[in-house]
């Protein structure tokens, strides 16, 4: 081959070269403008777009009427930084500047803006809880401002505090812990969430559907002017619970500055009216920039103003607990129940001395009747230890809820306790003694309970063999239309074996503990009809005592017109048997539709009761 020929062959080789490239890319260009083009038309806007976050308006919370508001939204502000916007050279003046308004420290805004981000163009909230006269001083000198703006963002009003902090709960900003669990439900690093309380256990169903403000940038990512879309937040789901406003105030009145607890549910459907723990909280101070400081006061507060003692404490129930016995001795015909037996005002078993609460001579020779109107230990004691047995009670116990979840909807509960013979032999290596049962007889020795579970077990009383869950949430309404969306239906939670004759049995011992037993006094109530049980708890302190009433009424009424009411007061406050006392006011005050002060007035406790129930 000559030479020309092998140049005209290399010609002709990079002309077919040529040729294929050149329509290799012809035909990916056509792909790419004609064929895909909307992919990439989509993937560039995406590029170019920048998103900001318009916060939803959390549901307010309002009581069983569905009128009277507990929390609502405060309209409030946070102010934004776009960092790459702020000339180099006016940095420290726009800083500084920012600093005399937000009242914050140059430090603390250099902190939030570091030197490796001050040429992006993301923005950085500042601030938060701003109000608006702070936002109008920046817009007046928004020219020697540049990069900075402001948003909406609602802050949580709680217009109910006192006995109310604990049903509510409160809201704070998302730990990395809560983020790592909800990230996948749409929660983010500046999520606000549910910290306790309803506003914890319905969070989802509160917090809403956030917005975005959408704008198109350059390649710097600078704003391009006119290019802003909007998608507007969807405010959260409005929650109305079964709480009435007068009873809570009532019952949070009536057991006043002593730490305790008091509860009214209506046994019917499980709903809750009334829940009262003391201390209490103010949630509003969770909002404010001091919060940690207020929240570790609450921490080290050795009255643990945080925890709800209605579902969260447990103790032993005492003599609530006879109840429960009561109804086993009658289930079981373990004791013909106009057998008498002696209470001479002690006992003795084993190495021990047991002593009744009345000491000598003692009640005498009593039938259960008379024994639970007197509460006496003895009688229990006897018919437990030999009558009934430890497995027998510890049956029962459980079949009215004691030592399992109440399932209240709550982010948290204590289950309380019901001891086993097995249980003490694997915590202590110790064998199950008669003395053990004899304690357990009277609720006490290791048995726990909480009030929320004692009122379960007076409601399996009323009910005649049922506990319904007890509830919270009445219904979900649409916060535009006020539509109703769901409303929570009763549900068994427990159901008995036990027949309707011994409840009924039960019924009618209770109304004579108020008539003719060791309460009369101050149950003593002419508007309402009461039964129920008192309960004397012993704990660690001299000459202490817990005070328990547990009961329910109108006696002569249908179920469906009861309520029950428990009122626990710890023996951490001076003695003076304030449980009973604080039931039969709560009774009075709800069916004579009395204030506290009224009620006290008409059952003539003025000289015994506290001047001003309520707390500031």
């Amino acid at each position: 081959m000559t030479g020309n020929d092998q140049r005209s062959l290399r010609i002709k080789i990079l002309a077919v070269l040529l040729f294929s490239v050149i329509v290799i890319y012809g035909f990916k260009l056509f792909s790419m403008q004609i064929l895909q083009g909307d992919v990439y038309r989509k993937q560039s806007q995406t590029i170019s777009q920048r998103s900001k976050k318009i916060s939803a308006q959390r549901g307010e919370i309002f009581d069983r009427n569905g009128t009277v508001p507990m929390v609502l939204n405060i309209d409030s502000f946070a102010v934004d930084v776009i960092p790459g916007e702020i000339p180099s050279e006016q940095f420290s003046t726009v800083v500084s500047r920012l600093a005399g308004f937000l009242d914050m420290t140059v430090t603390a805004i250099e902190r939030k803006i570091p030197a490796s981000i001050r040429r992006s163009f993301q923005t950085v909230e500042l601030k938060a809880n701003i109000p608006y006269s702070v936002i109008t001083n920046i817009a007046e000198n928004i020219d020697e401002l540049p990069g900075v703006s402001w948003h909406s963002k609602p802050i949580r009003s709680y217009v109910e505090t006192g006995s109310f902090s604990h049903i509510l709960g409160y809201v704070g900003d998302i730990t990395r812990e809560e983020l790592k669990l909800f990230y996948n439900k749409g929660y983010t690093t500046n999520s606000i969430i549910g910290k306790a309380g309803i506003e914890k256990q319905y969070d989802e169903t509160l917090r809403g559907v956030d917005g975005f403000e959408y704008r198109t940038v350059d390649v710097k990512g600078r704003y391009i002017e006119n290019s802003v879309s909007i998608m507007p937040p969807e405010m959260g789901k409005n929650l109305v619970l079964t709480i009435d406003r007068k009873i809570q105030i009532l019952a949070e009145d009536a057991l006043g500055a002593r730490i305790g607890s008091a509860i009214v549910l209506k046994p019917a459907t499980g709903e809750i009216l009334g829940m009262v723990s003391y201390p209490y909280f103010d949630p509003n101070l969770f909002g404010q920039e001091n919060f940690a400081e207020e929240y570790q006061r609450l921490l080290n507060d050795k009255d643990n103003p945080l925890l709800n003692r209605v579902v969260n404490a447990s103790y032993p129930p005492a003599s609530t607990f006879k109840i429960i016995m009561s109804t086993a001795l009658i289930e079981e015909n373990a004791i013909p129940l106009d057998r008498k037996i002696d209470c001479p005002g002690q006992i003795e078993y084993g190495d021990r001395i047991f002593r009744c609460h009345i000491r000598r001579p003692g009640h005498g020779p009593l039938d259960m009747k008379h024994a639970l109107a007197q509460s006496c230990d003895i009688y229990y004691w006897v018919t437990g230890r030999d009558n009934l047995g430890v497995e027998r009670i510890a049956s029962y116990a459980r079949e009215f809820g004691f030592g399992q979840s109440a399932e209240i909807d709550l982010p948290s509960q204590t289950a309380g306790f019901v001891p086993t013979p097995q249980w003490k032999e694997r915590r202590f290596h110790e064998k199950w003694l008669g003395g053990d049962t004899m304690n357990m007889s009277i609720g006490q020795g290791y048995m726990l309970a909480s009030p929320l579970q004692v009122a379960n077990s007076v409601a399996m009383i009323v009910n005649g063999g049922t506990i319904y869950r007890p509830y919270l949430l009445k219904e979900v309404r649409d916060p535009v239309s006020n539509a109703v969306i769901s409303v929570t239906k009763k549900e068994a939670l427990f159901t008995s074996r036990i027949s309707p004759d011994s409840f009924a049995r039960v019924r009618e011992d209770m109304r004579f503990v108020i008539t003719d037993g060791s309460s009369q006094f101050p149950m003593r109530n002419r508007r309402v009809a009461i039964a129920g049980k008192t309960g004397t708890a012993e704990v660690g302190y001299a000459d202490r005592w817990h005070s328990w009433m547990a009961a329910y009424g109108p006696y002569d009424a249908p179920v469906e017109d009861m309520i029950v009411v428990v009122v626990m007061v710890e023996a951490s406050n001076p003695w003076e048997w304030w449980a009973p006392y604080a039931t039969n006011i709560i009774f009075q005050g709800i069916f004579a539709d009395q204030t506290y002060e009224e009620a006290v007035a008409e059952l003539g406790l003025n000289q015994i009761a506290t001047p001003r129930g309520r707390q500031e």
